[in-house]
């Protein structure tokens, strides 16, 4: 009888060493490290990024959103990225319900010359391109989430209790959705997700 048996792995390797991403997270933490660029100051990090003078800008909120406001503007497709801290850590691009134990710690961001360089032939952005790279941007935020979460896996398959296939470095448990499917045949997925009514 052949059986899949998906575990927890401890040995996920940060999404954020691929070298297929296309987005760079520039974050501001002083216990965690959270992407590729550490920043002092998030005004000063974009108006270094948009190469803007400071021009006796107030350091406020609201000068923080007219400058992400204006990534467009400067070439770049930039999301923010909030953190989650209590018993454990997750990040998002959207906010948190708990004002207390979470906030903004930085931005994914990413330009036309990046995106050409993952093997994209773009010319010039479209709204439709900046949308496309708003989800892969939001994608990638995902899957470290996942690896910041423990929420990488592995499976084995097993026919009458011999282990005769293993991978591991699955990001999320869903055996459908996390890539195993491509190493692993459909009739065991689906046995699999009966089972654990998923």
């Amino acid at each position: 009888m052949r059986k899949l048996i998906i575990k927890t792995s401890d040995f996920g390797e940060s999404p954020r060493e691929w070298e297929c991403n296309i987005g760079v997270i520039a974050y501001r933490h002083r216990r965690y490290i959270l992407g590729e660029e550490k920043i002092d100051d998030p005004i000063d990090f974009l108006l270094n990024l948009y190469g803007i003078e400071a021009a006796n800008m107030p350091y406020t909120n609201e000068t923080l959103k007219k400058l992400m406001g204006q990534a467009s503007k400067y070439g770049y497709v930039l999301l923010p990225v909030y953190l989650f801290d209590h018993s454990g850590i997750t990040i998002s691009t959207t906010p948190f319900s708990c004002p207390w134990d979470s906030g903004q710690v930085g931005f994914i961001y990413t330009n036309l010359k990046r995106v050409q360089e993952m093997g994209h032939n773009w010319k010039k952005w479209s709204e439709k391109r900046r949308e496309q790279v708003r989800e892969w941007l939001k994608g990638e935020i995902k899957i470290f989430d996942q690896y910041l979460r423990g929420d990488v896996y592995g499976f084995i398959v097993e026919v009458d209790g011999e282990e005769i296939d293993s991978c591991w470095g699955f990001y999320g448990e869903d055996p459908r959705t996390n890539g195993m499917s491509d190493y692993v045949d459909d009739e065991l997925i689906q046995q699999y997700v009966k089972e654990n009514n998923l």
